[in-house]
């Protein structure tokens, strides 16, 4: 496979980069698949140059609460990473739907789904809009069709952390209530994932009293957002950014953790309840959590050797048996937690695979991966997840 990437900013003159960047390490006569992850502003700015540079190549990305790249954690940028496969049967299709709302999401997985043939199927990446979703549902709603064996990566579109609107690129263009995924195929493909988050739980454990979807009412019998704020603090004011810093460990009806973290998407002071990002165990215990910089740049470092030695891709210091690429999706509480220090987070992983693979990826509103060593796709909040493409040589 080969991989080249550009980064832009606000100040440069778009169609004057696109039309001079030769990414000569992709070769000709043109990339397959071009990945675009970016802040709003440059998203919008750069779908028409990029469709005139690359008329033939699938398009796909979304917006940002950060962008990563080879050079690390930018943030009002525009990443591009341009991969074309080298095998005879290396190949990409797209699938895209609109998002009516988020009771629409297992219905959209559905209709993604539907669009790739299944034939010699390897593997999936999805992007979404990452507000009005619920990624469970569109989880869910894919495999019904693809079945457990084929494995879905990939991430929620963010913006900033404001909670308002996103927007993903497709091969029409940029849309905010819109999903796209890219179907990869052939037999020499490499693809491996691993997950990690970092945090810590803390607290009591809170029984789900009720809930419906991913909307959360009542804790212990109370209000949810009542029992949230009142562990929050002086934080509740500035709810619902601040609940990136304090996301829930689900449980299990035995009071140990599944895994899973969820994280806020929104508050409805009317009704007392809160909205998070996946679907909530209408059974189970939630718990509270925190995290320090340390756990998460560990938590990071673990994900990249979980899907580097999937991938059998070796380190800085050992023999490489292929370059191809990283795909880092981490959430933006983690950005938001670690601060000035978030560039360690992309550093551990760089270490990690070393010159065999170039790294590309964003700040999300929620990550789409299955568990280090499963294969059964879940959606993660507040964890780094990282997803290896490649072929073998």
């Amino acid at each position: 496979m080969k991989v080249a990437q550009i980064i832009l900013h606000e100040q440069d003159d778009i169609e004057r980069a696109l039309a001079t960047w030769n990414p000569t390490e992709v070769g000709s006569p043109a990339p397959h698949l071009v990945l675009v992850f970016s802040a709003i502003p440059l998203l919008q700015r750069i779908a028409a140059p990029l469709m005139a540079r690359f008329p033939t190549a699938l398009r796909l990305g979304c917006s940002t609460a950060g962008e990563i790249s080879a050079e690390g954690v930018g943030d009002d940028s525009c990443v591009l990473t341009a991969l074309r496969f080298e095998s005879a049967d290396g190949h990409a299709l797209q699938a895209s739907t609109p998002l009516a709302d988020m009771a629409d999401s297992e219905a959209a997985g559905r209709r993604l789904a539907a669009q790739l043939p299944q034939a010699g199927l390897r593997a999936v990446l999805v992007l979404g809009q990452g507000v009005a979703v619920n990624g469970s549902a569109l989880i869910a709603g894919m495999t019904q069709l693809l079945g457990q064996n084929v494995t879905i990566t990939g991430g929620l579109a963010g913006d900033g952390a404001a909670f308002k609107e996103t927007w993903v690129l497709n091969q029409s263009g940029v849309h905010n209530n819109q999903l796209v995924c890219v179907g990869l195929y052939g037999e020499d493909l490499v693809f491996a994932h691993g997950s990690f988050g970092g945090w810590a739980p803390f607290g009591p454990a809170r029984r789900v009293t009720r809930c419906e979807g991913n909307v959360l009412f009542e804790l212990d019998g109370e209000p949810a957002l009542d029992v949230y704020k009142r562990y929050l603090g002086d934080y509740a004011r500035d709810l619902p950014a601040s609940g990136l810093l304090f996301p829930f460990a689900m449980l299990g009806r035995d009071h140990n953790e599944i895994g899973l973290i969820r994280t806020i998407l929104g508050v409805d002071e009317a009704v007392g309840s809160l909205t998070l990002a996946g679907d909530i165990d209408p059974t189970g215990y939630l718990k509270l959590m925190h995290a320090s910089t340390d756990a998460l740049v560990s938590g990071a470092e673990s994900a990249a050797q979980a899907a580097a030695a999937a991938a059998e891709v070796a380190g800085p210091q050992g023999q490489e048996k292929s370059r191809g690429l990283a795909l880092l999706v981490s959430c933006v509480g983690r950005k938001l937690v670690m601060g000035g220090r978030v560039e360690e987070e992309i550093e551990a992983v760089a270490d990690v695979f070393g010159r065999s693979a170039v790294l590309a990826g964003f700040y999300s509103n929620g990550e789409i991966s299955p568990f280090t060593g499963n294969l059964e796709c879940k959606l993660h909040n507040q964890t780094m997840t990282i997803t290896y493409l490649g072929e073998r040589r």
